[in-house]
């Protein structure tokens, strides 16, 4: 039977085994099984650090056998033996094995066998193993219940190597491979199944051209898969890391550029730069446009009038102008009769979004016959009747609502049209949609994206935007089908943003905070108060809005804070006297509209909210803001939250509120963030702090991922030059004809695009 690497594992490897593959991680064929790299290697004769140990993870370990003790134990009897008593001695004395395993620095292990004594025979003082199972904690001690172990033959102090000794030794050569497991097949289980594979594929074909393995002095991709599971030496696995790490680039960049290329040759409708609505626009604006706001402008209009579809990235750091370079865009496209749409996450960024719109149109925003006739008088060039009309479209919208707007929609009334998931239902069809926006592009999948683009009769222009600001090389792999432009500078009067960490236990600077809060108020100003959580059982509300973001934290004692729980606790206390509002996911959206119009007129003094309020929100009269529990937010996050102060003529102060202790990750964190505002720095330092995962979606957090050796910050030099690589492939052979072992891969990878660039 010939052995590839699309054989299915049932073929070849037994039953148990390939059901725990399967089952556990995944694994189904013999390539997903080759593709299972190690995390980690362990070397002979090299100490295991054991102080990184964490409570409740599943490690495997090498270490050294100090002691082995038997001991003997009565266990309690259950309440049924006892007569209802449960929880005295009872039953007959067992066995107890505890074995001392230590590192070189001398942290140590405990591991407990239950009833079987016979282990001590093996396990026996100075012997090295690896040993796998969950971290648990019994009187201060941590310890390994019942792990499966394999001892290395090698550092054995007498005795001879038995089998599985033996299935050690034919694997792991000089580096031992530790791979990411299950309670179900460990470690040493996978490096065997690994082994048996390999053997049966000595010569797989090499999906990269020889032209760029030449050049670039690549591992052929038989040796390289030898090489990273069982390695001659640490150099051997460098070149067999590059040469992956090589491939995972250039089959992602094909993706991205083969999309792009395709994306180009399609056709749209051209919308001549300027127009009566734009014009009015800008004649009505009261202040200039930033040189940033009309080079990146210049580039959208020339963009949207032309025969090719725009498909551009908008990032701009927070306060930059995004959503006004974009209404102007969005003015160019239905001064010509075109529909725009823009696609919010949330109901209050989208309610925001409408509410702001709104507002920056002024008189343009009545539509009409006696308007459209006014603009036709003073330019020369009209629109459709009632084409600057904004309708607003959400999940939570009544059916009289839904009806409205869908008549307005369908009829060409509304031109721009402002929505939330709501807008990709069946049943919202557009006359003519001509553009799209999408806000918070990480927040929707390229699925949702051309789902509302295939709205339209011909391919739409559009424009993604993000308020996080992106690394060049998230950029690049991420958002590859784009082009970029980016908005540096804010726009004149924008103040500047103190920010300060607050440690939680000081009794003083919490009193100092709250002060501070309300002498902002008593000068006529506004705050928020923001908490990682709503309270009690926090989930996704059924429209789709988060109630909770938030990371975890070094040392975690105690609940994060909750905003139903601390607006009351500021009631009866710090803030007692002041208007208070709530704002979270949790609420209806009528609801969450009318807190936020009654924050917005000066109703409210102090809004005590969740991440709610992180992008979008806009009340210029707002000057300060406290986030509780800051340490369990991301960098970006914060960075985010603060935009929310100082945008109007009075600077902004955020004070970060935290428990994180001096040195710890955590606190430099926070420190991070309040010594700078520039949001493009923050981002090359959130990057390097995060799971690449987070970033790559489901490149790292699925199991067979296409994705897992690669590393946005270490790797740019691979990721770039894998991108003109790419660049040249496509354009020479847009479908890989030359190369059909790339071009399998490239097409498993963008029929798999939805889920692997959803961003969490």
């Amino acid at each position: 039977m010939t052995i590839g690497l699309e054989t299915r594992l049932r073929e070849v490897l037994g039953k148990k085994t390939v059901e725990a593959l399967s089952e556990g991680l995944g694994l189904d064929t013999v390539g997903d099984l080759l593709g299972h790299y190690p995390f980690r290697y362990a070397q002979r004769g090299e100490r295991t650090d054991l102080g990184a140990l964490q409570i409740g993870e599943d490690v495997t370990v090498a270490a050294q056998v100090r002691a082995a003790i038997p001991k003997s134990f009565v266990p309690k009897a259950s309440a049924h033996d006892r007569g209802g008593r449960g929880g005295r001695p009872g039953g007959k004395p067992r066995d107890l094995l505890e074995v001392i395993v230590a590192d070189e620095a001398g942290r140590s292990l405990t591991l407990t066998f239950f009833n079987q004594p016979w282990r001590a025979k093996e396990l026996v003082a100075g012997r090295w193993g690896l040993f796998a199972g969950k971290v648990a904690q019994f009187r201060g001690r941590l310890q390994l219940n019942s792990p499966q172990y394999r001892l290395l033959a090698e550092d054995a102090v007498a005795g001879p190597a038995d089998t599985a000794v033996s299935a050690i030794e034919e694997f792991a050569g000089t580096l031992i491979p530790v791979y990411p497991a299950t309670a179900e097949i460990p470690t040493w289980n996978i490096a065997k199944a690994i082994h048996t594979v390999l053997d049966m594929v000595p010569n797989p074909p090499d999906p990269l051209p020889r032209s760029l393995r030449e050049s670039l002095n690549l591992l052929d991709y038989g040796t390289a898969l030898r090489q990273i599971h069982r390695p001659d030496s640490h150099e051997a696995l460098g070149a067999a890391k590059k040469r992956l790490k090589w491939q995972e680039a250039l089959v992602l960049q094909a993706v991205l550029v083969r999309r792009k290329a395709e994306a180009a040759g399609e056709a749209a409708t051209a919308y001549a730069r300027g127009g009566a609505l734009l014009e009015a626009f800008d004649a009505r604006l009261p202040f200039a446009l930033t040189e940033g706001q009309r080079q990146v402008g210049d580039e959208i209009a020339a963009e949207l009038a032309g025969e090719h579809p725009m498909h551009r990235l908008l990032q701009g750091d927070v306060g930059s102008g995004k959503t006004l370079v974009a209404l102007r865009a969005m003015l160019q496209v239905v001064a010509h009769g075109g529909q725009a749409a823009l696609l919010a996450p949330t109901e209050v960024l989208a309610a925001q979004h409408h509410r702001s719109i709104v507002e920056m149109l002024g008189d343009l925003a009545r539509g009409g016959a006696d308007l459209i006739a006014e603009l036709e008088n003073s330019s020369g060039r009209g629109a459709p009747p009632e084409a600057t009309r904004v309708a607003l479209l959400t999940g939570s919208a009544t059916a009289a609502q839904r009806r409205t707007v869908l008549d307005e929609v369908k009829t060409n009334t509304a031109g721009i049209v402002i929505g939330t998931h709501a807008l990709l239902y069946d049943g919202v069809d557009f006359a003519e949609l001509g553009f799209v926006v999408v806000d918070e592009q990480h927040r929707f999948g390229v699925e949702q994206r051309d789902a509302l683009r295939a709205k339209a009769s011909r391919t739409p222009h559009t424009l993604v935007m993000t308020a996080t600001p992106i690394p060049r090389t998230v950029a690049m792999t991420v958002y590859g089908d784009l082009e970029t432009s980016r908005l540096t500078e804010l726009p004149a009067g924008r103040t500047p943003i103190a920010t300060h960490v607050v440690p939680y236990t000081d009794q003083r600077w919490m009193a100092r905070t709250w002060n501070r809060v309300r002498e902002e108020v008593a000068a006529g100003r506004q705050a928020y108060v923001v908490c990682p959580r709503v309270g009690d059982s926090d989930q996704k509300t059924a429209n789709g809005d988060e109630p909770e973001a938030f990371v975890e934290t070094d040392g975690d004692k105690r609940p994060p804070l909750a905003v139903v729980d601390v607006i009351e606790q500021l009631r009866a206390g710090a803030l007692s006297g002041l208007r208070l509002g709530l704002l979270h996911g949790r609420l209806d959206a009528d609801e969450k509209d009318r807190v936020m119009r009654a924050y917005a007129a000066g109703e409210i003094d102090v809004l005590v909210a969740t991440t709610v309020i992180e992008v979008g929100v806009n009340v210029p009269n707002a000057t300060a803001m406290v986030v509780l529990d800051a340490e369990r937010f991301g960098i970006s996050q914060l960075h985010q939250l603060r935009g929310r102060v100082g945008r109007g003529a009075h600077p902004g102060l955020c004070l970060l509120v935290s428990e994180a202790a001096e040195g710890s990750s955590s606190r430099e964190r926070l420190d991070a963030v309040a010594s700078t505002t520039d949001g493009f720095a923050l981002a090359e330092l959130d990057l390097e702090q995060r799971r690449e995962g987070d970033v790559l979606g489901a490149a790292q957090s699925g199991m067979k991922s296409h994705v897992k050796l690669l590393s946005l910050l270490k790797d740019a030099d691979i990721i770039e030059a894998a991108r003109a690589a790419a660049t040249e492939l496509i354009r020479a052979d847009p479908k890989l004809k030359a190369e059909p072992g790339l071009a399998a891969l490239v097409d498993d990878l963008a029929a798999d695009r939805g889920e692997f660039l959803e961003k969490g």
